[in-house]
Parts: C-alpha cells; structure tokens; sequence
C-alpha cells in the first residue's frame, strides 16, 4: 500500500518522462485525477483515462513530448507532505517561473493552478509544482 498516492503518482509520472515512455499508470484517486485535470488544461500531459480492470480502478496517463522527442515536464515535485503540510496565500501564488510553471493548489474551490487561485482571490495547500 503506498501511503502518499500524490507523491507515487508525480514520481511514476517523472520517471516514465525521463525513460521517454509513451503512457504510464497510477493508482485512482480522486485527488490525482484533479491533478491530472490541472496538468491537462496547462498543457503538460497529451491525456489520461480512468480504466475500471477486475473491479479495480487505475489511470492510464500519456505523456506530451515536444518536436525534438523531449518531454514537456521539466520537473516535477511535491510541495507539501504528510509530514509536512506547505500552505500559500493568494499572494504567494501570483506567478511561477515566469508563467511557465504552475503550483497545483487545493483550495476550497476545489485543485486548481495557481493562477487560477489567485484570480478567484483564494489560497490553499499547495500540493505540487510542474514546470
């Protein structure tokens, strides 16, 4: 049992990156689907769909790469922790890397980017950043 689905699901993610894979699975959650929604709509994943197997859910995530057959996803990392929770305010949440990155944020309207967040005049746990 993987006792932080958010921290295994972003590593799957890297590491099927890094191998240049065309697709990965995760585990379901419906946490990471609303991460996966934020990561779809910024343009860093091509698409995903849940896949009911056995009675068992999962997700099958493909991955974006660029002309040059390199992978959108610079980095990818979790902010706050089980041990460790990171919350940010409305102003924290202005920009990242320039607009080039975005910090997934759960707030009382639900996981949505940063930018997002700070148009709706909110702030929240900042559960991971993409870039």
């Amino acid at each position: 049992m993987v006792n932080d689905i958010i921290a295994d699901s972003l590593t799957r993610i890297r590491n099927a990156a890094m191998r240049r894979l065309d697709y990965t699975t995760l585990y379901y959650a419906k946490i990471v689907v609303s991460i996966l929604e934020v990561f779809l709509a910024k343009g860093f994943i091509e698409s995903y769909k849940v896949i009911d197997k056995d009675g068992k859910q999962s997700i099958n995530v493909v991955l974006k790469y660029d002309e040059k057959g390199r992978s959108v996803i610079s980095e990818i990392k979790r902010i706050s922790k089980s041990g460790r929770r990171v919350y940010k305010g409305r102003d924290e949440l202005k920009r990242f890397k320039n607009g080039y990155g975005t910090i997934v944020v759960s707030t009382s309207k639900g996981v949505i980017g940063n930018e997002e967040a700070y148009k709706a005049n909110v702030g929240g746990e900042a559960l991971c950043s993409i870039w």
